[in-house]
């Protein structure tokens, strides 16, 4: 009988092992929405990827207003008309039609284009730099809901080992071999195990729930495969090679607002060069019936601004410019090295927790089940082991969320920046 219930036990162990890598409510056949799938869908529907969309409509806007000339402008004259003498009335009017053209000088139309230029090619750099948050987001959402199933497949299989303990001391207690303190310790916990299974379902429909609104639909099983991919144990050891920020997307951002203050002090020196309005205009002189061509030119006098000060401030703009570049290239050569550290820690916990560790915390509940069953091991050495292995088993599947969360993180901050299109 003792051999028999020692078989029947470890059969239960091997059967939660199993039953804690498979995703719950996960009909076969079913599509698994994996997590390209899952990003690809949200990068569709975001109102992040839209604002990012609509910023790069709006900089090819602002190119084509920059290439644009001035407008013309028509303009009429109507002289001596209503004065005394010979100009009473409107017998010696003089009446002048024409236009007048600004004239820009000193390149500001192409310095205009090429600040547009730069804008625009931040525009797209920030499309990028949204899509490559959605991603981080998405992968952060996708890798807790993984989680949340493994952790309440976990809560719903020690709620069944407490119920399995308890109905086991029941019969001790029935035969005497035990007190009926044995009886209510597992009920106790087995009470406890069944609230924590409750809170890790709410948290698993949380988690799925967060999922569902970002991508924009339900969906059906995930990859739950994912949380257990690891890199080599031998690719772990020592630290990693340092990562330059040098085309990275986080660094062309801030090359681009760089490229975009040059272009604002090539502009500022532009328009420090006057411009002239000319045209053409036609006089008739009502006196005589004649008509007469009249041509002005108009240049404006820099006495009071001559474009100094916003030269001053644009190059003022520009030392900003270049210093924060600076400044974020070394920020994100320290993300990137603790990135790449928190990768590897969590790589190291993740292949300890859910190797060597959680096979020991089994074997030891195994062993304790088998021996509390033919009375060798007390309750208290069972209740101690099962905690355990709940406790291992949770931190190995919170050491595996860690670290999948470390690579995205990782990845967002080496990720290689696109060339810009330029509108094309």
């Amino acid at each position: 009988m003792k051999t028999i219930l020692a078989a029947l036990m470890a059969a239960v162990s091997c059967a939660a092992t199993v039953q804690a890598q498979e995703a719950p409510n996960a009909p076969s056949g079913a599509v698994v929405l994996t997590l390209d799938d899952a990003v690809a869908e949200a990068g569709g529907s975001a109102p992040a990827m839209d604002a990012g969309r609509a910023g790069i409509d709006a900089a090819k806007a602002g190119r084509t207003v920059a290439g644009l000339r001035p407008n013309p402008v028509a303009q009429g004259q109507i002289e001596n008309i209503i004065g005394t003498g010979p100009y009473s009335g409107v017998r010696s009017n003089e009446t002048t039609v024409g236009f007048m053209q600004t004239l820009e000088l000193g390149g500001k139309r192409s310095a205009r284009v090429a600040v547009a230029s730069a804008e625009l090619s931040r525009a797209e750099l920030q499309a990028a730099v949204i899509a490559a948050d959605v991603r981080l987001q998405v992968t952060q959402l996708y890798v807790e809901a993984i989680s949340a199933e493994r952790r309440l497949i976990t809560a719903k299989d020690q709620a069944r080992i407490a119920g399995d303990a308890l109905r086991a001391a029941g019969v001790r207690v029935q035969a005497g071999r035990a007190s009926p303190l044995e009886r209510q310790r597992a009920d106790v916990a087995r009470v406890n195990a069944e609230a924590n299974a409750e809170r890790q379902d709410r948290l698993a429909r949380a988690a799925r729930t967060n999922l569902e609104r970002r991508i924009g639909r339900a969906f059906g099983p995930l990859d739950v495969a994912l949380l257990d991919r690891l890199p080599a144990a031998s690719a772990s050891y020592g630290p990693s090679e340092p990562v330059s920020p040098q085309g990275t997307l986080a660094l062309a951002a801030a090359d681009a607002d760089l490229a975009i203050a040059d272009a604002g002090v090539r502009l500022a020196k532009a328009n420090r060069v006057p411009n002239i309005d000319v045209g053409p205009s036609v006089r008739r002189l009502e006196a005589t019936k004649d008509f007469a061509a009249v041509f002005a030119v108009s240049i404006p006098l820099q006495v009071f601004n001559n474009g100094g000060a916003a030269l001053a401030q644009a190059g003022a703009q520009r030392t900003q410019a270049e210093a924060n570049r600076r400044l974020t290239a070394l920020d994100i050569e320290q993300a990137i090295t603790n990135a790449q550290a928190d990768a590897d820690n969590a790589a190291t916990t993740a292949r300890a927790a859910s190797g060597p560790a959680l096979q020991a915390a089994q074997e030891a509940a195994r062993i304790a089940r088998i021996g509390y069953r033919e009375g060798k091991f007390s309750q208290l050495d069972l209740l101690d082991a099962e905690r355990t292995l709940a406790d291992t088993r949770v931190a190995a599947i919170d050491a595996l969320a860690s670290y999948q969360n470390a690579r995205a993180q990782l990845e967002r901050l080496t990720a290689p920046a696109v060339a810009p299109q330029g509108g094309n």
